[in-house]
């Protein structure tokens, strides 16, 4: 009786095991926050796609928004996936949210974080490589003749009401670009500031101003971002450049902005599989600004992108998985 007992004890404690192995690689139901640019969109089918085939998930897109996003999760723990968090915007609220248990940092989105700057087309550097730096552009002021007055210099900024036309003016300032001929010019719109950039590029005129990356204008027209010489004060960016009130701006270059995945506790602890792979998956900005700029020509959404991105980046998607799941995954794309 007592061999019985230990039996059935040793089988009951087996299945327990076994039950709870099989819970903590469970994938289950995952909402994906699906977020309204172009890169998050993206990203967000690609992970649909390969947790759906790769990872036997049962997969769904979410609206989303950053602010709204962050805080649904931290407090309704919905979505399960944001992935692409632009995470500067609410650090400390989700680093309490990490410390509470709520949240998770599941990896890098972009390798190279958000990337502001002051940039020339790649077209002038090469005829003059002194232009991808601050002093050699404010030497040639002359050569970036201002679209309404021949007598001043233009420098694209920022559109009124944007945050970045803060930084971009401070800096102005900072750099002393009035005193060598420079004057503001503000594009009206975000699409007035890429076309401006894209007439520029059509015709080989010289063109300098604010912009950033990822995006599809980098992925079509070559840029150079201008060295300022100064590194980064992230100190003096953060307390002064970002600021309205900057009474004694000096120069900086942009730090980058961390672009991470953030999953929810839960999700994190019932598919460590699929939480290896948001640990690999990652982009470079060259590489997303040449897929936006694909996606604008085509005029693709992300659920007809993602096609595109697991045909023609089979090395890419390959790499953030073990050979087995990527079998799994190639199978799924053959039959696209």
């Amino acid at each position: 009786m007592k061999r019985l007992t230990r039996t059935l004890l040793f089988s009951s404690l087996l299945a327990t095991s076994s039950l709870q192995t099989a819970s903590a690689d469970e994938c289950g139901t995952v909402t994906i926050a699906d977020m309204n640019w172009n890169s998050a969109t993206l990203i967000a089918n690609i992970d649909k796609f390969i947790l759906e085939h790769g990872f036997d998930c049962d997969a769904e897109l979410v609206p989303g928004d950053t602010m709204p996003t962050g805080a649904s999760m931290i407090s309704k723990g919905q979505p399960d996936i944001a992935p692409e968090f632009w995470s500067n915007s609410m650090r400390e609220a989700l680093d309490l949210g990490v410390k509470e248990g709520q949240i998770q940092y599941a990896g890098t989105t972009l390798t190279d974080g958000g990337e502001e700057g002051f940039w020339v087309p790649e077209y002038m550097v090469k005829q003059d490589p002194t232009l991808a730096t601050i002093e050699g552009v404010l030497a040639n002021a002359k050569k970036f003749t201002h679209p309404e007055d021949p007598s001043k210099s233009a420098f694209y900024t920022c559109p009124a009401g944007w945050n970045c036309q803060i930084s971009a003016g401070n800096l102005f300032n900072a750099l002393d670009m009035e005193q060598a001929g420079f004057e503001l010019v503000d594009p009206g719109s975000g699409a007035g500031l890429s076309g401006s950039i894209a007439k520029a590029y059509e015709r080989e005129e010289p063109w300098f101003g604010y912009y950033w990356a990822p995006t599809a204008v980098l992925g079509k027209y070559k840029m150079v971002k201008v060295d300022f010489g100064s590194g980064v004060d992230e100190t003096m960016f953060k307390d002064c450049i970002t600021q309205e009130e900057c009474l004694d701006p000096k120069p900086t270059m942009y730090p980058p902005s961390a672009v991470e995945t953030v999953v929810t506790d839960s999700f994190a602890k019932k598919s460590p599989e699929a939480m290896a792979y948001f640990k690999q998956r990652e982009f470079s900005n060259a590489q997303m600004n040449g897929l936006l700029a694909w996606m604008e020509d085509e005029q693709a959404d992300g659920e007809y992108a993602v096609e595109h991105f697991m045909k023609e980046y089979k090395d890419t998607w390959t790499a953030w998985l073990s050979p087995d799941v990527a079998a799994k995954v190639q199978k799924a794309v053959d039959a696209l």
